[in-house]
């Protein structure tokens, strides 16, 4: 899927849940992209954005982050300037992450949960992670370049078991069938 012709530009990735309840440990969610050469589209990425970090060439970054959920709608956002990506990027993968420091949390432990994609105001993915109840950590996101060099994207919400580190290597991976 993609808007048009000329394929995808500047897309914000939003996400948002509930606080934990009072007296409880805070619920830290994040987002999480992961760039991947032409030459090996599945292999290692190149970079990762999270958080604490951006893209080194400023394509990709974090414009709002929230440690506790608390805040009205959606509390974390990433933009990815896709048609400024360097002509060697060939796929970037984004997913959420949840900390596991404070014991372990599923994305069906949380309320209200939810990750939303889009491009300007259209709305390529709204989702609320029931499907991957009882994972740590899922992808939403792939977008692809074709053969135009025009960016395309892939809705791609699949659960993992892992922690923020461990999953900002594995994200990436061709799924198992």
């Amino acid at each position: 899927m993609s808007s048009g012709g000329k394929g995808l530009g500047k897309v914000e990735v939003r996400l948002k849940w509930d606080p934990s309840p009072l007296g409880r440990p805070p619920h830290h969610l994040d987002i999480i992209a992961a760039t991947y050469s032409a030459d090996a589209p599945h292999g290692r990425p190149v970079y990762v954005v999270h958080y604490d970090s951006r893209s080194p060439d400023g394509t990709i970054n974090m414009s709002r982050h929230s440690r506790t959920g608390q805040g009205f709608g959606y509390v974390e956002a990433m933009t990815l300037e896709l048609d400024r990506l360097a002509p060697s990027f060939a796929r970037v993968v984004v997913g959420v992450a949840i900390h596991q420091d404070t014991g372990s949390k599923t994305f069906g432990d949380l309320s209200n949960a939810g990750v939303l994609v889009v491009e300007g105001y259209t709305e390529l993915l709204k989702d609320d992670f029931a499907r991957i109840a009882g994972s740590t950590a899922g992808t939403v996101a792939e977008f692809t370049r074709d053969a135009s060099g025009a960016w395309e994207f892939h809705a791609t919400v699949r659960g993992f078991d892992s922690e923020p580190v461990v999953f900002s290597t594995e994200m990436g991976s061709a799924p198992r069938r």
